[in-house]
């Protein structure tokens, strides 16, 4: 592998732009074959408010993980390990998984779930991050 492929590579989709210049950070960040997704929580980019619910939240987060793997040229199936953030972990897991088993249905990643007091919003209840190895999945 060369140096230049091991330059740090910022992704940040065009909806997402606005969040790395006002909070300075970015949406994921690519080395070589590793993809690192920051934390995707349950908002509408269109209104910028959150989704009603566990479920809505985490598909849109699961919509924010999938853009910006996108945007660094990797995919869902990519996913290696996958940490989430609850709110309420015991009550929302049940529906958490379903939605997620939607978006990985096979090669489960690794995983870890974390119950929090709160997230970066008061109505948000769930945030994904993820690693990623591009081109492991089978897609």
């Amino acid at each position: 592998m060369s140096t230049h492929d091991m330059k740090r590579q910022l992704i940040n989709p065009p909806p997402t732009q606005a969040i790395h210049d006002t909070l300075h950070f970015s949406q994921a960040t690519r080395v070589g074959d590793l993809v690192w997704v920051s934390g995707q929580v349950g908002i509408d980019t269109a209104t910028l408010t959150p989704a009603d619910g566990v479920e809505a939240q985490t598909r849109l987060a699961f919509e924010g993980v999938k853009s910006a793997l996108r945007g660094a040229g990797a995919s869902l199936a990519d996913i290696v390990d996958l940490s989430t953030f609850h709110t309420d972990l015991r009550g929302d897991m049940e529906v958490f998984s379903r939605v997620k088993d939607e978006y990985l249905p096979r090669l489960y990643p690794s995983g870890t779930a974390v119950g929090v007091t709160q997230l970066a919003l008061p109505e948000l209840v769930v945030e994904i991050r993820a690693v990623a190895v591009v081109g492991s999945g089978d897609d």
